[in-house]
């Protein structure tokens, strides 16, 4: 498995935000957002190491942290992530989370003790139409579903979405700022207008602390 970076850091979004957590960010993805945060993780020359399943869980031990984020690019276009899930969910002491970017099944994921955080690609992002929508037939109560707008457009779908397939009632609904590009009180002023109730906003907590662009964080 190819690990780009491996590291302790707080949680800086999703359901631990603001909780200590070991990041595993493996290289590589197959959509090119355009708001990525992580591109130098998905290219080709990006350095990274190569790591077993066995090799990883143990670091993760090492750490003597409890959250797990498994991150990427995209983790799931890892060949033996099917074994990694195996070996850290049989550990009863770790709370896993694996993000996808919403593009890859997850249905096999679903065997193992671990909860989702899967994006949807907003409008702006140039990779809507990628995103493979069989999954919410498997999105849970344990899983989280996040939408990253920079526009009122992106805000829009994210809303239709958020409709059509019933989210709030499914798993835990956030809504993130594209850094930069639109003020959280724009967002904040879309939910109160169509009455988003069970939508959370969630800033990137991470980059307020420190440099947005910093890896290791």
């Amino acid at each position: 498995m190819l690990v780009a970076e491996k590291f302790v850091s707080i949680n800086g979004e999703s359901r631990r935000a603001g909780q200590l957590a070991v990041f595993i960010r493996f290289k590589g993805c197959n959509l090119h957002c355009s708001y990525c945060d992580t591109m130098w993780a998905n290219s080709e020359d990006c350095p990274a190491e190569e790591m077993t399943p066995y090799e990883i869980y143990a670091y993760i031990l090492s750490t003597g942290v409890k959250n797990v984020t498994i991150t990427g690019g995209e983790p799931l276009l890892q060949k033996d992530m099917d074994s990694l899930l195996e070996i850290l969910s049989a550990d009863g002491s770790l709370y896993v989370e694996i993000e996808t970017n919403g593009s890859m099944d997850i249905s096999s994921c679903k065997k193992y003790n671990v909860s989702i955080t899967m994006d949807y690609k907003s409008p702006s992002s140039g990779m809507c139409e990628r995103m493979l929508m069989q999954n919410y037939d498997h999105i849970e109560h344990g899983d989280t579903v996040k939408f990253v707008c920079g526009c009122q457009e992106d805000l829009q779908k994210a809303l239709e979405i958020i409709d059509v397939y019933k989210l709030t009632e499914k798993c835990s609904v956030y809504i993130s700022p594209v850094f930069g590009n639109i003020e959280p009180a724009e967002i904040v002023d879309f939910m109160i207008k169509n009455n988003m109730n069970g939508v959370n906003l969630q800033l990137q907590m991470h980059k307020f602390i420190w440099d947005p662009n910093k890896k290791g964080v």
